[in-house]
């Protein structure tokens, strides 16, 4: 297939230059911030640094980090940059504990965050012969907007549907035939679901591409869509606090996702010690914002775990990849000692041939934790029968326990009877008082 990209100069730029092209943008930046954020110059008065000790990307270490708790702190304006005349939009994160992040951007930082989208939907084989369905949530979630900027930029017929209402979902995709679908993991599966069950065959969808992302989804899910959809699923990462979707994305090869490295600088950091780790080793992502004038991040922890590499792709974009993150270090659950990530038990119910329809619940009695899975069976595996239950929950803990080292209480239950999310799905119910 003939390799496609949006702004190729910048995604096939050789490293050396867009390392010194980082280092420019880099010097630009912290002066910006240094002279217009009072919260973030104190830190680095604090730490003794002063811009004029920033030369490069090779003084990136000297400067302080910025934490979720550091926005939370600094709500609503205290981390903006730019006076509020100059702000075009404002978007805010999904979370629902403590003071909600706000970011802010000027014209600029739409287009420049409407174009990282753009990247990612050309690497996906988009063009402007493409119907482009985003049913992401629009408003303040960043999913809808971007990807509809994004798609306007590549010039594809956009249909702004939201999340929400599958059957209009179908009708519109089916209607108007719709090509790439833009949406959260979970409920492109879901939509997956709903088409197979009217009847429709992977060959019958007219799509050829999913972008999904907003939360975290394995190979196994991955394969599972494409099948059902007769599509490629492409990943896609990004963060409010620094723009939105489109921070990084996956192209054709589909061996980790490419980062805009000339909007944003990505490092890998010893969580515990803050030490800057190797590029391949495994850590903590920092990413610093190049170029966002309204609400220009420094070293902000994303506490994604991932790896970094700039292994030659087969692409020809030389942007750095990283890996799908491999679980955070903040929802991390520790169980009876052991350290649990969602993805571990998806991963296992799609080896074992559920679909990735699960809630974790963990609760502590007694002093001791308690582990339980609710999985959902579709229509071939549900039964009245039993024995022919407890037979199957019982090969899916030793399963899960394989996989992790302690033994879980499983729950099998009909189907359609665990919420489905058309947003982000509630993977994980914690009842303990852990704080």
């Amino acid at each position: 297939m003939e390799q496609r990209y949006f702004q190729k100069e910048i995604e096939t730029m050789p490293v050396e230059e867009m390392k010194k092209l980082q280092s420019e943008k880099l010097v630009k930046q912290v002066k910006h911030v240094y002279d217009n954020v009072p919260y973030y110059r104190d830190l680095m008065d604090k730490k003794g640094v002063k811009p004029e000790d920033i030369h490069g990307i090779e003084d990136l270490h000297l400067l302080p980090f910025l934490t979720k708790a550091d926005l939370r702190d600094a709500y609503p304006y205290g981390l903006l940059a730019k006076p509020l005349s100059e702000c075009v939009r404002i978007q805010s994160t999904s979370g629902t504990t403590g003071r909600r992040v706000v970011a802010f951007y000027t014209q600029n930082d739409v287009n420049l965050w409407e174009d990282c989208c753009a990247r990612a939907i050309v690497a996906a084989g988009g063009t402007n012969e493409d119907v482009c369905q985003v049913a992401y949530g629009y408003g303040l979630f960043t999913g809808g907007p971007g990807l509809n900027g994004g798609s306007h930029k590549v010039g594809c017929l956009t249909l702004p549907m939201s999340s929400g209402n599958t059957e209009r979902q179908i009708q519109f995709m089916n209607d108007l035939s719709a090509t790439i679908l833009c949406c959260t993991p979970s409920y492109a599966a879901y939509i997956g679901e709903s088409l197979k069950e009217q009847g429709y065959k992977p060959e019958d969808i007219p799509l050829k591409a999913g972008i999904f992302g907003a939360e975290p989804w394995t190979e196994e899910m991955r394969h599972s869509i494409e099948a059902t959809l007769g599509i490629k699923a492409y990943d896609i990462y990004g963060l409010t606090e620094t723009s939105g979707p489109g921070v990084s994305f996956e192209c054709c090869e589909q061996t980790g996702m490419h980062i805009n490295e000339d909007h944003f600088l990505a490092e890998i950091i010893n969580p515990d010690t803050g030490e800057v780790l190797p590029e391949g080793t495994k850590g903590e992502l920092v990413f610093t914002s190049l170029d966002k004038e309204a609400f220009p991040l420094l070293r902000y922890r994303t506490r994604d775990i991932c790896v970094l590499s700039r292994k030659k792709c087969s692409c020809g974009r030389t942007l750095i990849k990283m890996a799908k993150p491999m679980g955070r270090t903040d929802d991390m659950l520790i169980i009876r000692g052991v350290n649990v990530f969602p993805s571990q038990i998806e991963t296992v119910l799609l080896n074992e041939g559920y679909a990735p329809n699960y809630q974790i619940v963990v609760d502590r009695v007694n002093n001791t934790d308690t582990f339980e899975v609710n999985v959902e069976m579709d229509a071939e595996q549900f039964t009245d029968k039993l024995s022919d239950i407890l037979a199957m929950e019982k090969s899916l803990a030793e399963a899960i326990k394989t996989m992790l080292g302690i033994n879980p209480k499983v729950h099998l239950v009909a189907p359609k009877t665990i919420v489905r999310s058309e947003g982000k799905a509630v993977r994980v119910i914690d009842k303990r008082k852990l704080i």
